[in-house]
C-alpha cells in the first residue's frame, strides 16, 4: 500500500453533513466542564479537611465558588466563537489556583492536559469535514 493511499478519499469529497457533526463535540465540551466544575468544588473539601482546616480563608472559598460557577456559566455558551478561549481560561484558573491550594493547581494540569487533547479532537474534527470523511457527507 503506498503512502498516497491514505490521503485522498476514496468516497470522494461528499456534501455537507446531514447532522451536525459539532453539536457532539459541543456536548462533550460541556461534560468536561460539568466535570471539571464538580472535582473544582471539591477541592473545598480537601481544603477544609487537611491540617484540620487551617489553609481555609473565606476568599479561598469565593475564588474557588467563582472559578466553578464559570464553568457552569460556560457549559451553556460552548455555541459561542469564543467559547474554546474562555474553556481554557477556566482551565488556567483553575491551574493558578496553587495560592488556594496545591491539590487544585494538580486537578488544573489534568484538566488543561484533557483541553489540549480536546483542542487536538477538533482540529481533527475539522480535517475530516474538509476531506469528506463522516459518513453523514455520503449519505
Amino acid at each position: 500500500m503506498s503512502s498516497n493511499a491514505n490521503s485522498a478519499n476514496p468516497r470522494g469529497v461528499g456534501h455537507e453533513p446531514t447532522t451536525d457533526p459539532w453539536k457532539g463535540f459541543r456536548g462533550v465540551c460541556s461534560g468536561t466542564l460539568v466535570l471539571e466544575a464538580i472535582i473544582v468544588l471539591l477541592v473545598l473539601t480537601v481544603v477544609a479537611r487537611v491540617d484540620g482546616g487551617a489553609h481555609m480563608a473565606w476568599w479561598k472559598t469565593v475564588y474557588i465558588l467563582v472559578v466553578a460557577g464559570g464553568m457552569i456559566f460556560a457549559c451553556a455558551q460552548q455555541k459561542k466563537p469564543w467559547a474554546i478561549p474562555l474553556n481554557l481560561g477556566l482551565a488556567m484558573a483553575v491551574v493558578i489556583g496553587f495560592f488556594v491550594h496545591y491539590t487544585m493547581t494538580i486537578v488544573g494540569v489534568i484538566f488543561l492536559l484533557v483541553w489540549l487533547y480536546l483542542l487536538f479532537l477538533r482540529s481533527q474534527l475539522r480535517q475530516r469535514i474538509a476531506g469528506g470523511y463522516l459518513a453523514s457527507q455520503h449519505d
